[in-house]
């Protein structure tokens, strides 16, 4: 049977998730291999290096570079705050003193007889790094990070922006067909993952957020809007850096597509239960996927569901994502191997897929597969 390597979007109900957690820079991790850890919890920590401010304390003294270290009121190493007298000079038999204060607290790092120049640090800047997920550690990396991994539902999105973020699952849709506007964003949206359907409006993404809502998973968004929340044209590099307080996944693209009646039913299914989400994307090399994780509670047990490694394969249900079907749902029914010609001109290999009971001939370039 001829295959054909197709990208996968996951949508399980009960699947492994492993997920490896580590600080830009070695620093020091805070758990060990076996830990039960929850989403919020700090598995590693670090310090990363304040900004460098130079002071051109030569100039500003009118002495030479190598008189710096006697015009010193500090030394290397020590502390200072903003406004402390860092240098200072006299000439005319000390009638006349100039003096160099300090514009910012941290550190006197050194001083070069060679530029007159002092190096001032800022404070170091804490990162931390969360588990993500409610899960158990299963790998330590020494000084850099741990693996964390659990077991629940994963759902996978086409396009997100917007950080991690934890909160309860709620819908504010009743069908996935539905248009989410302003007015159906609940008071109370602070702190859940609210769904919303085939599209949510500018305005309900800007109530929801001004409410503190986690995030927001809709199938459809319209681009324009992207433009305008972000207040600039998002290109292919990664996103997910986004400085917005709510994150917003999209599982089916831009515009008005209905929500995956599955993706839509799983999501209903998992109700009020805690999950992780994260709106990073990439679409080059190394694939990202903009997720929502909801781990199964404590004990719970099902039939994990691997992720698809294989090609295309007759059963399979997949995705269009070119017109005219795009967005539609429907399941692979023959491959065959012949290449066919196209309209184009192109001779490209196909498939036949029945979406709702019809059955159409597609490029097999035109779908993408999504795994159980």
């Amino acid at each position: 049977m001829a295959h054909s390597y197709t990208p996968g979007l996951r949508v399980s109900k009960f699947t492994r998730i492993v997920k490896e957690r580590r600080l830009p820079l070695r620093g020091k991790v805070l758990v060990k291999s076996g830990d039960q850890v929850s989403a919020r919890q700090i598995v590693a920590h670090t310090d990363l290096p304040g900004n460098v401010h130079p002071v051109n304390c030569c100039g500003q003294l009118g002495i030479l570079p190598a008189d710096i270290e006697t015009a010193l009121c500090c030394k290397s190493g020590d502390p200072i705050k903003q406004d402390q007298v860092i240098a200072r000079s006299s000439s005319f038999f000390g009638l006349f003193k100039n003096q160099v204060l300090s514009p910012i607290t941290g550190t006197l790092e050194s001083a070069s007889p060679i530029t007159g120049q002092v190096i001032l640090r800022e404070p170091p800047i804490p990162v931390e790094v969360v588990a993500y997920i409610d899960g158990t550690v299963t790998e330590v990396f020494p000084d850099e990070g741990v693996e964390v991994e659990c077991h629940g539902a994963l759902i996978q999105g086409i396009f997100g922006i917007g950080g991690e973020r934890f909160g309860a699952i709620r819908m504010i849709a009743k069908s996935p067909d539905d248009l989410i506007d302003a007015a159906q964003i609940p008071a109370d949206a602070k702190g859940f993952i609210l769904v919303a359907g085939r599209r949510v409006t500018l305005e309900a993404f800007r109530k929801a957020a001004s409410l503190n809502a986690a995030a927001i998973v809709s199938g459809g968004f319209e681009h324009l809007d992207l433009k305008t929340i972000l207040g600039y044209e998002q290109g292919v590099a990664i996103t997910g850096h986004e400085d917005i307080p709510t994150t917003l996944v999209l599982t089916e693209g831009f515009g008005d597509i209905t929500m995956a009646q599955r993706t839509f039913d799983l999501l209903k299914a998992n109700e009020g239960r805690g999950a992780s989400i994260s709106g990073a994307t990439q679409i080059r090399a190394g694939v990202i996927r903009p997720e929502v994780i909801i781990p199964a509670p404590a004990g719970a047990t099902g039939q994990e569901v691997k992720a698809k490694k294989g090609g295309l394969e007759i059963g399979d249900v997949v995705r269009i994502i070119r017109e005219p079907y795009f967005g539609k749902i429907g399941n692979v029914s023959d491959l065959p191997h012949d290449l066919q010609t196209l309209e184009t001109g192109a001779k490209v290999r196909v498939m036949e897929v029945i979406i709702g009971g019809e059955k159409v001939i597609l490029p097999r370039a035109n779908v993408e597969i999504i795994e159980e």
